[in-house]
């Protein structure tokens, strides 16, 4: 028996991008873990990434290219495939994909997101295609623009704190993130902190298991944010507790924002953040007072029409006192920006020539499928290539989304591992290789190291990476450009350009960026002044946004549909990944609905019962718990299901709208409104 140990980076869209460690014996993966070496991992994986190799070996794998043999959607006969050869799909797929391309290749678009977060399968050879079959380009919006649009808006990129400073800090809020699902790595330094004398907030409508954890929990109503942060302003400056000389030396745009914030009492905040003004009160006391201070920001809470101005002031809540002077003080949401990575290197934007082809935006896909060509539009979407993706289950007011990816007329071309609710409206699923089965590296939006995973086995099946599949479609295309022919080592390389050495990478497996410790102690912000701009260009002073559904903007709406929803995603899952592998799904149970009891015993409901979730644009059932996760006047839908795994093919997503938000031109998944029924 021959055993390697490799080197691998987790792929999920999550904040703590782990190093791993993979044992392989006989040329099969047998267990995966976490790198003991790499600060951040510290030897530890969640219970979703170590069960790996069971969604790997897992046996419903798509293995081999299928071809739908029968009608999309819910006809008779429909949701069957038949296995054909790589030369048949790719020789079909690429005349079909020519033959439209050569009557308008706009109406071609491409559509991933964060299936992967590699620099390789996920933004390379598939970018460099769609650039020179001049497709439509995609607006990947349906996550974190909004917050991350708000954040380059103040700070100047996606920059903020060490993650491990965190363990030093006296006072550490955790807004919008419920860290022991979805930060797990950021939660064991908050718990460093906490057994060292730190008190821990935690702001979130639901009651979290991190909020179990936390000294505080502020369940404030979804989407008033902002109003808190202004509110927490107005206290700072009334009470005197601001650092006068960080504002003037390392702000702009200050004076404007403090007479906005002085509108805030602790009375207004309260009332539109159904919190007491107490809470208001003491938080601004604790955060002004006790240092260092550090929040841990979260993308959920920007997941609402005012989600960018709601990160712009938060954001702002450090420099007003002080708190970037010390290491262990400011603020993450996200480190991404601090990573030197060569997009045009990897992309090849050049390969579109003049040309300037629409954007689409990935969370009004529903709509989008359905539209008519015309001038303001362009051409009818004739063709879709989905990977990385699973849009059926994910993007916003689903119903839209599966009428239009059951079109006839529609081309879908998806690669991925399983048969998922995309893959079965697809006309061609490509077989796709899983992490362990492919080279890539990898930056983080939760720490800054850069890492690289490194294949542990052969490809299972006949499947392949995506770089491979895009390299095999280039060349059945025609395309006869070099940058085609790369090895996924010579775009590897090429990721980071001098910045951070590829061979470092492939010797430690991991490499820490060279930063500061305290990055804006004396400012330098990476905005043009060095200065955090509070009145950002083009955008003004931030405000507090309402909600496009709320009792105080839609009242009428509200009467119909009294109750706030959210929809955080289920502990065992990730996004739309991890809900086939079964003993996750044994460990989450059902879809589930939590209900504080007030609104259930209003409604004759108990829990336990089979409920109806509706509004204007449809409905799902799940299981309703009623719950003290829930506060009154707002349920969770706990997501996100696979449609086909939930109750009667539908999930949380039925419910939710396409409107965008403030900044970012993202989705408001938690600006819902709705009401509960037992079935």
């Amino acid at each position: 028996m021959t055993s390697t140990t490799v080197r691998a980076a987790c792929p999920h869209d999550c904040p703590d991008t782990c190093a791993m460690r993979v044992t392989v014996e006989n040329g099969r993966a047998i267990r995966v873990q976490g790198d003991p070496d790499h600060p951040p991992t510290h030897g530890a994986l969640c219970t979703k990434v170590s069960r790996y190799t069971e969604r790997t070996y897992h046996a419903e794998r798509v293995l081999f290219p299928l071809k739908r043999s029968g009608p999309k959607g819910k006809k008779e006969g429909s949701g069957q495939f038949v296995r054909v050869s790589w030369q048949e799909a790719l020789a079909d797929i690429a005349a079909r994909l020519g033959e439209i391309a050569a009557r308008d290749p706009e109406a071609i678009v491409p559509y991933s997101y964060a299936g992967t977060m590699g620099l390789l399968q996920g933004e390379s050879m598939d970018r460099r295609f769609f650039h020179k079959l001049g497709a439509s380009l995609l607006d990947r919006t349906i996550c974190a623009s909004a917050g991350g649009d708000a954040l380059a808006a103040t700070y100047g990129g996606k920059v903020g704190m060490h993650l491990e400073h965190y363990a030093e800090s006296k006072l550490i809020v955790i807004w919008g993130s419920n860290s022991i699902a979805s930060n797990l790595h950021f939660w064991t330094f908050a718990q460093k902190a906490k057994r060292d004398g730190a008190k821990l907030i935690c702001i979130d409508p639901r009651k979290t298991e991190t909020a179990d954890k936390c000294h505080q929990h502020i369940a404030l109503l979804p989407g008033t944010d902002g109003a808190l942060a202004l509110g927490l302003m107005h206290e700072l400056i009334t009470n005197e507790w601001l650092d006068h000389d960080y504002i003037e030396r390392h702000t702009q745009g200050w004076p404007a924002l403090r007479e906005r914030a002085l509108a805030w009492t602790p009375e207004r905040t309260a009332e539109v953040c159904g919190i007491s003004a107490d809470e208001v009160c003491a938080l601004a006391r604790d955060y002004a007072t006790t240092k260092p201070a550090a929040i841990r920001l979260n993308y959920g809470m920007q997941r609402v029409r005012g989600g960018g101005n709601a990160v712009r002031l938060i954001a702002i809540l450090p420099c007003l006192i002080g708190a970037w002077r010390h290491r262990a003080g400011g603020l993450l949401l996200s480190a991404s920006g601090w990573f030197p990575r060569d997009g045009r290197a990897l992309q090849k934007p050049e390969l579109m020539g003049n040309r300037r082809p629409r954007t689409i935006n990935m969370s009004t896909i529903g709509d989008d499928l359905l539209r008519e060509s015309s001038a303001a539009f362009g051409p009818k979407i004739e063709a879709l290539v989905v990977y990385n993706s699973n849009p059926v289950a994910v993007a916003p007011e689903s119903p839209k989304v599966v009428k239009g990816f059951a079109r006839d007329d529609l081309f879908t071309v998806v690669l991925e591992h399983f048969m998922t609710d995309t893959a079965d409206l697809a006309d061609y699923v490509l077989p796709a290789t899983t992490q362990l089965e492919h080279l890539d590296v990898h930056t983080s939006y939760g720490h800054t190291y850069a890492l690289i995973n490194e294949p542990a086995i052969a490809p299972l099946g006949e499947a392949k990476s995506n770089t491979q599949i895009f390299r095999e479609l280039a060349a059945r295309m025609g395309f006869t450009e070099a940058c085609f022919s790369d090895s996924d080592e010579t775009m590897a390389r090429a990721a980071f350009g001098q910045a951070i050495s590829f061979d470092a990478l492939r010797e430690h497996g991991w490499v820490k960026l060279p930063l500061p410790e305290a990055p804006f102690a004396n400012g330098g912000f990476p905005t043009p002044n060095g200065k955090c701009m509070i009145d950002a260009p083009g955008l003004g002073v931030p405000d507090h946004v309402p909600n496009y559904e709320s009792v105080q903007s839609s009242p009428e709406l509200a009467r119909r549909y009294p109750l706030a929803m959210i929809s955080p995603p289920a502990r065992n899952f990730l996004n739309s990944s991890f809900v086939n592998v079964k003993s996750l799904r044994d460990i989450e149970g059902e879809p589930l609905l939590e209900m504080h009891a007030s609104d259930a015993a209003s409604r004759g409901l108990h829990g336990g019962e089979l409920v109806r979730v509706f509004n204007q644009r449809g409905e799902y059932r799940c299981k309703l718990a009623v719950s003290p996760r829930a506060r009154p006047g707002v349920v969770n839908g706990l997501g996100v299901w696979w449609r086909k795994l939930g109750v009667a093919g539908t999930n949380v997503n039925e419910v939710t709208h396409q409107q965008l938000t403030d900044l970012g031109r993202a989705p408001s998944f938690y600006d819902c409104l709705v009401d509960v029924q037992a079935v």
